[in-house]
């Protein structure tokens, strides 16, 4: 699967008239590519976008190539910017629910991301004294954090949805 994957890395980026460099990490259920290029934000696009898009792509690309048997899920990052953000959101979210927390009253955040919601939503879930759901719909889903204990280990709804959701994207 590697050699495949590495094709078609060479050969959507190439297709882009990208400049730069990739690598390949193989972990257990997932391969992990890390871009390299001097057009990172034109890879990335606003809020992830086109990064989302892309590794989209890869992963149905390599479904097809590949079969259910063998198939690992393809995770992009350029630049490092997923890893970043990733680390950024999970510092906002304990800073979102401390503010839950002290004032008493509910938080709704900006629309993100299956993935980035996914990321807030297990951040909250350890929090005590806390819950969060998603509410909206496509580019206008985001989260609500909300005072009331809510530590289980079952998901919500919302946060089953975004999880399959975000699943969808890497997948």
């Amino acid at each position: 699967m590697e050699d495949k994957l590495n094709q078609v890395l060479d050969n959507i980026l190439g297709f882009l008239l990208l400049e730069g460099s990739y690598e390949l990490e193989e972990k257990e259920e997932s391969f992990l590519v890390s871009i390299d290029t001097k057009d990172a934000g034109r890879l990335i696009g606003a809020r992830g976008e086109s990064l989302d898009s892309l590794q989209l792509l890869v992963n149905q690309i390599m479904g097809r190539l590949t079969g259910t048997e063998g198939f690992k899920r393809v995770v992009l990052d350029v630049s490092g910017w997923k890893k970043n953000k990733e680390e950024e959101l999970v510092e906002s979210a304990k800073q979102w629910g401390k503010q839950v927390l002290e004032t008493g009253k509910e938080l709704e955040l900006e629309p993100q991301s299956a993935w980035q919601r996914r990321i807030v939503h297990m951040v909250i879930s350890e929090m005590d004294g806390l819950s969060s759901e998603s509410a909206g719909e496509g580019r206008d889903r985001h989260i609500v954090i909300k005072p009331g204990n809510q530590k289980t280990n079952k998901p919500t709804q919302s946060e089953q949805k975004d999880s399959e959701n975000s699943e969808n994207q890497q997948a």
